[in-house]
């Protein structure tokens, strides 16, 4: 076989894998980019299917290298068996695709969304959201969120701020994952375009809380969205066991009796359920005593574990640290002070019409929001703190 018989091979066997698919999967063929003239000559041979080339797109970009040093909840604990970003995202992908195989999903489309929803997070995770939430509405009078921040890391910010030209279905995934919310029942909103993405993108940096007002377009997202609380809540337990904030018989009676108290054992049953609710069905669904345990679980974890005193101790620290980097940053770009690590790591790599049609706040924002745990401290320790001269002065 010569090549063009080998590449039209490959293509019938993809088609052939997607016509086994629920008639609620969507397909990689209905994969919609924004810019398609921009796609190279040689993708069109689309030996990789739309969301598949979406994966590879993402696992190569910049803002994915970050994941590694990213903590999740667990910030400040010197302990190298504690989740971090690149864990938690690797398993909502998993789970994520064990659940939609037995549902007869796309598992192209959950993995790119799955791997792509946390690019947004920034350094100490949900609590440096709120505060860079509140620099930014103060400066601007926009609304910061993790899941806005990782569609503009793909959409307007990788490849020197033109963006990977990804599709609209692992876009809006990303954009309408939001974790933190739990429900009962997640059925999609089919009727969305890139008009009607891109006004929601807009409107959640424009209107407070907009995001949780959103649902995926595809099954695949909302199966994402579960999945995204499902992979971190009893991971947490695990941690905060690890780390002594919880003991293991802290956990409620009932959610141990619906969904048992190990990682292990919550994801198995949840999932299971899942699968045994929504199959051969347009939504996603738990039943009642699954979702009962669920909802007493996350609110056992919020008391005892994200707000928990102990976890808290430094918050005021660091919530200054990121008020006087922000402002550090901010200071550097009015007087052009080309020896600022913003000039260094993130403008020399960007476009002259980013620069033009972003404000310098704006600017900032982006290039906080990128940073790892790590790089954030020793930006704060390079600024802020003076530097030491050892046990005594050079004479």
């Amino acid at each position: 076989m010569d090549s063009n018989e080998i590449y039209s091979e490959i293509i019938k066997n993809n088609l052939k894998r997607e016509k086994i698919l629920s008639k609620y999967a969507c397909k990689s063929i209905m994969g919609v980019r924004r810019h398609p003239e921009r796609e190279e000559i040689e993708d069109r041979i689309n030996i990789r299917p739309a969301f598949f080339h979406d994966t590879d797109r993402i696992i190569h970009s910049l803002a994915y290298t970050r994941y590694i040093d990213k903590t999740q909840a667990f910030f400040l604990f010197e302990n190298d068996h504690i989740t971090h970003r690149v864990l938690h995202v690797q398993f909502v992908s998993k789970i994520a695709r064990v659940i939609g195989r037995c549902l007869s999903l796309n598992e192209d489309l959950i993995e790119a969304i799955a791997l792509g929803h946390d690019l947004g997070h920034v350094p100490y995770g949900h609590d440096g959201e709120n505060y860079l939430n509140e620099i930014i509405n103060k400066k601007e009078n926009l609304y910061f969120n993790h899941n806005a921040q990782s569609v503009r890391f793909l959409m307007e910010l990788e490849n020197g701020a033109r963006g990977l030209n990804l599709t609209l279905q692992v876009l809006d995934g990303i954009l309408c994952h939001n974790g933190e919310i739990l429900e009962k029942e997640y059925a999609p909103e089919t009727n969305k375009n890139w008009d009607k993405f891109l006004e929601d993108y807009e409107k959640c940096w424009t209107e407070k809380d907009y995001s949780k007002k959103l649902r995926p377009m595809t099954l695949e997202g909302c199966l994402v969205r579960i999945c995204d609380i499902i992979a971190y809540i009893g991971r947490d337990i695990e941690d905060a066991i690890t780390v002594k904030l919880i003991k293991r018989e802290d956990i409620p009676g009932e959610v141990v009796r619906v969904l048992g108290n190990t990682n292990r054992d919550i994801i198995n049953n949840l999932a299971k359920d899942i699968i045994e609710n929504s199959y051969n069905r347009p939504y996603i669904m738990f039943s009642k005593d699954k979702y009962n345990a669920l909802k007493l679980l996350l609110d056992f974890n919020y008391k005892y574990i994200y707000k928990n005193p102990v976890k808290m101790t430094e918050n005021e620290k660091i919530k200054r640290m990121f008020r006087e980097l922000f402002e550090l940053y901010l200071k550097d770009l009015e007087t052009e002070n080309k020896e600022s690590s913003i000039y260094e790591w993130f403008l020399d790599n960007m476009s002259e019409e980013y620069l033009r049609s972003n404000s310098k706040p704006r600017i900032v924002l982006d290039y906080i929001a990128g940073m790892t745990d790590d790089f954030f401290n020793n930006e704060f320790k390079r600024y802020v703190l003076p530097k030491s001269y050892g046990y005594c002065m050079e004479q």
